[in-house]
């Protein structure tokens, strides 16, 4: 959930901003997908990572990878336009699930690998903070959610 949060504080967030003075906006959104995604595909190409590990984790690093790469590309697109199409939103809400399932397997595959932590460091160490940034993000959604409707009760 942690890069459907990103998509969505990044449309938040150009929405304050005129649509003509948006480009230094997009060079900050575009370093700060660079600072998801670099730690990431710097522990990918680390001889260590290749190293056995008995869950899959390695796999669920490429998946992250992977939904960043895609979690970019929505976010600079969502700046760049200035009326986002139902389809768009639709698909971005589908990427959202697919990022919350990615985010549930992440926390399975590296809760249950606690000896990993010894064979593959760098790689144990990101994919718990891939867990924890989703379930921080994930309750923060969920409070949203949560005060959207109620918002929408009142009404």
């Amino acid at each position: 959930m942690f890069l459907y949060l990103l998509i969505l504080l990044a449309y938040q967030s150009s929405r304050w901003i005129p649509k003509n003075r948006r480009l230094k906006f997009q060079i900050v959104n575009a370093m700060f997908a660079g600072l998801v995604l670099v730690p990431q595909l710097y522990v990918l190409t680390r001889p260590k990572s290749a190293r056995y590990c008995r869950r899959p984790l390695l796999s669920n690093l490429v998946a992250s990878v992977a939904l960043s790469i895609v979690a970019t590309g929505f976010s600079v697109v969502f700046t760049v336009l200035d009326a986002v199409s139902q389809g768009l939103w639709a698909s971005c809400h589908v990427f959202g699930l697919m990022s919350f399932g990615q985010g549930v397997c992440s926390a399975i595959l590296t809760l249950t690998a606690a000896s990993c932590a010894i064979t593959t460091p760098e790689l144990y160490e990101v994919s718990f903070c891939i867990v924890v940034a989703s379930v921080l993000s994930t309750a923060a959604l969920a409070v949203k959610g949560g005060l959207w409707l109620t918002k929408r009760r009142q009404q």
